[in-house]
């Protein structure tokens, strides 16, 4: 504030006297023409026709579903645990593999110990006017996450730790430099996940374990491809900063729920709240195993979390 208040001071003494006739611009001073606004390439815009095709085609299925399950999805306490197992304890892909499918092994349970701080940053091709809509959406829903785990969970500029990022196929190599700079020491095969992203994988997540504890995230980034229509692009949204929080894995038996390969819900569902509120329930700790974690989530499920 006392520099602005300076500054303001400067430039009122440097009015200058009365009927003193305005001089010429120096030519060096004339501001440069704008950009003109560039254009999606032609890999660009394939790859936005492709997107809108495959939203249409799932749609015309009845898939793609915003409601959150109904009297048509119902699930039993049973099924909770059994998908809660499944999708927190387990890999959909081999840790440091690529896209090479995990080998099946149950994992230690992950989660974030520390406030998640989220950003939207976008690349340089996506338009103004969806980038608006886009910051809402990741707002609101860093809301909705922040209430059903009961975890500190924010949006802003400050110190972020978990970055979303809105990349269109021009965007490619500004992506690669961003995720560089977030994470230096990123190593080659996380790294080839964004460079050579396949459309058949739509959007992804990768969340980075803290130096100290093997199972608690310190940092994430979710890549969103710019080129999905509005509804596909809400649907990353919601499945990959869900996943970034530590439910990590699909599971065909999941229903209603975003963490199914079979794309029939587009959001995140009641079920899939109470997933993130059994994953941020205080006595399941990071680095538990299944078997550990079974006779607490049993009841927990059955409303006696009190004599745990």
């Amino acid at each position: 504030m006392g520099l602005a208040a300076l500054a303001l001071s400067a430039c009122a003494m440097t009015t200058p006297p009365p009927g003193t006739k305005p001089q010429a611009r120096p030519p060096g001073l004339v501001p440069a023409p704008a950009p003109a606004p560039v254009s999606p390439s032609p890999a660009s815009q394939a790859m936005s026709r492709y997107y809108a095709a495959v939203q249409a085609d799932l749609l015309a299925q009845g898939l793609l579903r915003t409601d959150g399950g109904g009297p048509d999805t119902p699930y039993t306490d049973t099924d909770l645990m059994r998908n809660f197992e499944r999708i927190a304890f387990y890999d959909e892909y081999e840790r440091n593999g690529g896209f090479r499918r995990s080998s099946g092994d149950a994992v230690g349970l992950r989660k974030w110990t520390r406030p998640v701080r989220m950003s939207v940053e976008f690349g340089d091709t996506v338009p103004k006017a969806q980038r608006a809509e886009d910051e809402r959406m990741v707002r609101d829903y860093a809301k909705r996450l922040a209430r059903v785990t009961g975890h500190p969970i924010s949006t802003g500029r400050s110190n972020p730790n978990f970055h979303v990022l809105f990349m269109g196929e021009d965007d490619r190599d500004q992506a690669i430099a961003r995720i560089r700079q977030i994470v230096p020491n990123i190593n080659t095969s996380s790294l080839a996940l964004f460079r050579i992203l396949p459309r058949s994988i739509h959007c992804l997540v990768v969340a980075f374990s803290d130096a100290e504890h093997d199972y608690s995230y310190s940092r994430a980034i979710a890549f969103i491809r710019a080129e999905h229509p509005d509804l596909m692009r809400q649907s990353c949204v919601h499945e990959e900063l869900a996943q970034g929080l530590g439910l990590a894995n699909d599971s065909p038996h999941a229903r209603p729920s975003i963490f199914n390969d079979d794309d029939e819900f587009a959001l995140l569902t009641t079920h899939d709240e109470e997933l993130l509120s059994l994953l941020y329930t205080p006595v399941l700790t990071p680095g538990m195993q299944p078997d550990e974690a079974r006779p607490i989530i049993r009841r927990l499920l059955a409303g006696t979390a009190g004599s745990i």
